[in-house]
This record gives structure tokens, sequence and C-alpha cells, in this order.
């Protein structure tokens, strides 16, 4: 059912002066894919809007650095990530929905297209006819050269850091320790393509948008957030408006940009300022698209107006903007200052108030994003300390990067990204709980229709132990969709990860290879393969919730399903509908990730540090007795209070590694978890473990941990325990699994 309710989604416009980075990807890119996604499978009518930022001084710095036009590089740059993006799987190429028009799409589009330059023209001179406008004289740096000179924009001079002394901080800006501050504030100021010339402070003049008109209307907007924004949004904001609003500058000194609409030889060499352009892209994004694809909907180019004005009875489109930290108060003080002058204009209103049936609506949600650090510090396109996107993908499955990036998600705090974090999330997560899980109920399928039992749909309903199963991934799968909700991406995907482990759970108790032999019971093969089916809809039902996370590998499964058409047209709430059929798999079953080999990354990275040249020494250790170092053998070093044992003592025990697939709480001791493992065996093993006071069962799950196999089983309150798993404990009450660092394939022995 299609819902009548418009979302606009609006993505922060990145630079086209370089490659996109992972940060770029975590921070901004990859959350509207996911929203946008789930947003369409709920049936809603939705608009995503981005492109890219083609103006400012980061394209002339790199134009002049390669002696080259502006137009080149961004017309270079906007190449290479527009690939990129479409190679991550992003939708930005969708342009119409499928159903139509009406449905909504997505537009990718670039700040030097004319139609945009006209929109934002017309606005500025909307803006200056409604007395919005007012000039200022402010003092600019201007370097002198033999033709002249020329004022100087901010990333045009370096100079020393007014706050922490840094001697290279750029003109407003300081990458050392994050301040921000005016250009003129620099110490040792110095031209950053020219060093060797001199530069001189002189006054210029500028028009200024009047933000401290809508001070106290802004004020009531961000109380509309309350509860709904993210923390750091409604920190920013507020502090922001606490420092009270001021006129900001518009227009500033520099010939690539968007030319102001104004005649006169006062406004030659000056532009559009890029801050007050590039947000403006969110409507003229809406417009263009409208302009371009339209043609079938009733209102024609006027189509934008659904998703961008609140309508006759009221109700405004949901507008959610994706930005990084560093960007909130633009989206929340100066762009919606923008819209509400717009629609004061357009109302010829002496003073702004918030939107009515008519209006440009302002944004509902600002689901910002912190920093995805790289190995602790911060992505940079300008210190070249970056993963860059278009070289990530050239080796891996895209469908990998999008997941890690998910279940790492900077949503309320800073987090990293290494490679070995990326190869154990991928190799222990999404390989062994997910991969493993999809691949071993379709091969379990294709057994059960070689041997003529077949096909699955016709057992579901004939087992009478899976009904409490069933409700339990039902109200996970309710649990995905409500962290979508709220933008909660990390939230979301854990939950779906959950519904994998609770399938595999599913599979180990349904023991299949039991009811595929000659000598099963009617019963038990009636409620084996009824347990069965449920896995295989549970297959079916994570690869319509994956989809939004991971389109590419959602639709690899939903094929090998045996499902027709894209599964990204499948609504949400058929993930869990009982009453739509199975399909019967006709495709054999193929592994839906490669496992990640991490030594070969880092070998290709040029991350892999030379090894050590071996010694002849024997081993030793360094003790300290009467203040002096000792060495000693440790062949014949004594260990007092260590009882040894023989070799052949320690070979009898059978250690192997075991994956954790499903967690449960032991019904009769409060200290006890029941652990199903996935041992390299047919049917696996259960262990009861007193573990409850020290892992949330989600922490437990998906790692791979060390076992004792040959210890002989025992019932503990009740359930039968098959080994034991090891740990670590420091005996003041610090208690660790030993796990495996690297992911390997469960049963492998430890030696």
């Amino acid at each position: 059912m299609t819902s009548d309710e418009h979302v606009l989604i609006s993505v922060a416009w990145p630079y086209a002066n370089g490659p996109l980075h992972l940060g770029h990807v975590a921070g901004c890119y990859l959350p509207p894919d996911i929203q946008f996604r789930y947003e369409r499978a709920m049936g809603r009518r939705v608009l995503m809007v981005s492109g890219s930022d083609e103006h400012g001084t980061p394209i002339t710095v790199t134009a002049e650095q390669e002696g080259i036009a502006p137009q080149e590089v961004v017309d270079r740059f906007h190449e290479i990530n527009s690939k990129a993006l479409d190679a991550l799987g992003c939708a930005w190429s969708t342009h119409v929905d499928p159903r139509g028009i009406e449905y909504g799409g997505a537009l990718f589009n670039r700040t030097s297209d004319p139609e945009h330059a006209k929109i934002v023209q017309d606005t500025v001179q909307i803006l200056e006819n409604a007395g919005l406008f007012e000039k200022q004289s402010t003092p600019q740096f201007y370097e002198l050269n033999e033709d002249g000179g020329r004022f100087l924009p901010d990333r045009y001079v370096e100079g020393t850091c007014p706050s922490c002394g840094a001697d290279d901080a750029r003109g407003d800006q300081c990458d050392a320790c994050g301040a921000t501050y005016e250009s003129v504030e620099l110490g040792e100021p110095r031209s950053r393509m020219h060093p060797e010339r001199k530069i001189e402070v002189r006054d210029t003049e500028h028009l200024f948008y009047r933000l401290d008109k809508f001070q106290s209307t802004l004020e009531a907007f961000a109380a509309t957030g309350q509860g709904r924004w993210k923390s750091n949004v409604q920190a920013m904001t507020k502090q922001w408006l606490d420092m009270g609003l001021r006129p900001r500058a518009v227009t500033r000194d520099l010939s690539w940009g968007i030319p102001l609409p104004f005649k006169g030889d006062e406004w030659e060499g000056k532009c559009v300022y890029v801050w007050f352009e590039a947000v403006q892209g969110y409507h003229t994004c809406a417009r263009i698209w409208a302009s371009r694809y339209a043609e079938d909907h009733p209102d024609g180019a006027d189509a934008w107006r659904r998703w961008w004005c609140v309508d006759d009875d009221g109700r405004s489109p949901r507008h959610l903007y994706f930005l990084g930290k560093d960007n909130i108060p633009f989206h929340t003080v100066i762009w919606p200052a923008i819209i509400l002058g717009l629609n004061m204009a357009e109302r010829g209103l002496e003073a702004p108030r918030l939107p009515i049936a008519g209006d440009l609506a302002l944004p509902h949600d600002v689901p910002a994003m912190e920093y995805l650090m790289l190995s602790g510090g911060q992505f940079s396109k300008s210190r070249k300390h970056a993963v860059w996107l278009p070289s990530f993908l050239e080796h891996h499955d895209p469908d990998t990067l999008r997941y890690y990036l998910a279940i790492n998600m900077p949503e309320g705090h800073d987090t990293d990204f290494t490679w070995e974090d990326f190869v154990a999330k991928v190799n222990s997560e999404l390989i062994a709980a997910y991969g493993n899980f999809a691949h071993r109920v379709l091969t379990l399928n294709a057994k059960v229709q070689q041997t003529g039992h077949g096909p699955l749909s016709a057992w579901e309903g004939s087992g009478t132990t899976w009904t409490e199963d069933t409700s339990a991934w039902q109200a996970q799968h309710e649990l995905v969709g409500h962290s979508l909700e709220r933008h909660r991406f990390k939230e979301a995907l854990r939950a779906a990860m959950t519904m994998a482990q609770q399938g595999n759970g599913i599979v180990q108790r349904a023991a299949p290879w039991v009811a595929l032999k000659d000598d099963a019971s009617d019963e038990t093969r009636a409620d084996s393969f009824a347990g069965l089916a449920l896995a295989l809809r549970i297959v079916r039902s994570l690869a319509i919730t994956l989809q939004p996370f991971m389109p590419a590998s959602s639709q690899r499964l939903w094929d090998m399903l045996g499902e027709t058409g894209a599964v990204s047209e499948v609504r949400w709430g058929e993930a869990v509908d009982l009453e739509v059929p199975l399909s019967e798999p006709t495709l054999a079953p193929t592994p839906l990730f490669e496992r990640l080999d991490l030594a070969a990354i880092l070998e290709r990275e040029g991350q892999v540090a030379e090894a050590h040249a071996p010694t002849s020494e024997a081993p030793s250790v360094t003790g300290v007795k009467g203040g002096k170092k000792e060495k000693k053998d440790v062949k014949t070093m004594e260990r007092e209070g260590i009882s040894t044992i023989d070799f052949e003592q320690f070979t009898a025990v059978d250690m192997r590694v075991a994956r954790v697939i499903s967690v449960e709480a032991h019904p009769d001791a409060d200290r006890l978890w029941v652990v199903s493992l996935d041992d390299g065996s047919e049917t696996g093993r259960t262990i009861c473990a007193g573990l409850r006071d020290v892992y949330a069962a989600e922490d437990l799950l998906g790692l791979h941990v060390v076992v004792v196999a040959n210890l002989a089983p025992r019932k503990l309150r009740g359930i039968m325990s098959e080994g034991m798993m090891l740990a670590a404990d420091d005996g003041e009450g610090v208690v660790r699994l030993l796990t495996v660092l690297d992911a390997i394939a469960p049963g492998a022995q430890v030696r």
C-alpha cells in the first residue's frame, strides 16, 4: 500500500576537488541511501537530492596548483564521484520511481548546471527586493603582483593559528585544533599560492544577509526539534543562537562562481558566496528534477512543490538532511533563515514567521553524523589522509563496505576505520552470521528437494514447535523498522543480523540432516522440515530487510530464492507476511560474499612492516632482582607455583574453534546462557556458560570462541552442556572469552 506522505531526503553536496573517501561515505552518503531505500519500501513518496558542489576556493586552489581551468577540475571529479557512488550501490541514478514520477526518485546534480545558477540568481534578486541584504565593508587580505593584485579568499591564505599557534593554519580554520576565525586574525600571514609575494589588508564591500532578523523565529523553530533532533544537533544549534545572529556575507571577491544578478561596475569580480549558494541546491535540485522528468505528473514542472511546500491542510513534507557534524548550523540556522526569507518575500511580510499552508517547509530532522576516523586520525582531503572510495571499490565488494560502515557508523560519537577491524567484521559477522546462514539454508533446501521431500513450502505449519520462533523473528523485524524510523542505522542492522542468528538457531534445533535419513519418523520429518521452511522464510525476509543496507547482495539472494523482479520494489511488510507463498529456489546456492585475507589487503595497501630478522640465540626473558637486570634461559627458568604436565597430556585436550550462532537465557539459572555453537559438525553443540553477568547476548553472537570439544557432557539445571568455552579470569571480576582474532572456519583445531 502506498502512503501519501512526501519525504525529501537532502544530502550534503561534496566538493568536486578530489575523490570521495570513506569518511564522506560513512558521514554523508551511505546513511541517506539506506533511508531512501527504506522509505520507498514503506511505500512513501520519496525524492532524494544532492550533487557536486563545484564552486568555491577548494576548486580554484586545485585548478591553480594543476595549471588548468576550474571547469576541468569539477568535470573530472564529478564523473569520478558519480561513478563511485553508483558503484557503491547508491540510488542516485534512479531519477524516477518505477511506479511513476508522482512517487519520487533521485537526482545527483551539479552546481555548475545553468538551471541551478538561474534559480540561485533569482533567489538573490528576490531577497534583495525584500530588503534582506545590507552592504558592509570588511577587511581582507590583498595580494600584490605585477598586474596590480587581487583579494585573497580564505583558503588562499596561510599563517599561524591565533588559537593554538600551529604555523600551517588555513585562512579561516585550523586543521590542528579545529578553531575557526577571521582570516585577518592569522599571525604571519602569507599567500598560499605565491608565498614570496607581499600581502596586505584592504577593505572590500560585500552584501550581507540579515540573519539577525530571524533570531526569534529560528529559536521557535529549534524548539520544534526538541526530542527529535540528536543531542549534537540541538547543542550546536543552541550555541549559534545563544551567541546571537549577525548579518553574514553572501558575496565574495572571486571569479569562479555564480555571478550576481546586478548591474554596475561595483559587482564586477564578485560572485555568490559558496555557502549561500550550495545549501540552495536542495531546492534547485528538486525543481530541476521536476522540470526534466515530470511530464506525466498532474502538476507538471511544479511537481517539486509536493516535496517542498506545506499543503492546504497544514501538513509539511518530511525533510531529512544528512551531513557531517561540521555542517549542522548551516542546516539548522542559515538554510532555514533563507527559506524563511523566501516565504517572507513571497507573502510580502515585514517579519518572518513559521511556515503555513503554501510556504516552503523547514527541515524536519537533521540526523548529522560524527566523524569516521582513520586509525585514530580524521579523514582529510586536504592532508591526503584517507582511504579513497574509487580505489576501495576496485578491490572489494561494495556491500562489504556498506555493511562495515553501517555497523560502525559514527552516529553518536566518532568511530575508527582500520583494515583489521574491517576484515574481522566482514569475516566473523557478515559472512559467519548472515552469509553462511543463507547458504546453509539454501543448500539444505536443495538436499530436501533432491531426496524428493520438497518443496519446503509444503511443510510450512506442519510442525508444532515453531510458533514462538515465528513470533520472535517477526518482532525482530519490527525492531529493524522502528530503528530506521529514528535513523538509528547501527541499531537497525544489529537487529537484522539477530534475525539471521535466530534463523541459525532454528536450523540447529530443526536438524534437517536427521530428518533426511531414511529411518526418520513422519513426525520428526514434519517438525524438522517445518523448521527448515521457517528458516527459508527468514532468509527471504532478510533479502528484503537488508536491501536498504546491502542492495546488490540482497538482489543476488532474491534471485537464488527463485523470486522474480527487483527486491528493492518489494514492500517492507512483505518480509514477515506469512500469506505470501514461498517460491521454490531454482539456482544453485553460491556464497554471497568471499572471505577477506588481511595479509593480502595490508600488503596491497603498503601497510605490512618488514619482518624482523631471525636470531639464532635462545629466547630469554628479562627479570629484575636487586635493582639489576638478569637474563634466564626460558628452557630452564623455574616457574613457582605451577605444576607441569607432559606434552601427551596437553594433546589429549581437543580444543576447537566454534562460532556462536544463538544465545538464550537458561530458564532455571540466572547466571547461565544457553549458547548454540557451529563447531563445523552437522549437529553443532550446545554449551551452558555462566556469563550472563559478564556478556550481553548480542555481544556473544557471532564470536569465534575456543571450546574444549572432548569434555564429557553433563546436565546443568536440566540442559545438557556439551563442552566448555575457554575464558580468562584475572581473579578480580574481569572475565573475557578467548576469541580468534582473524575469523577461521568453525571446527579448526587449536594446537
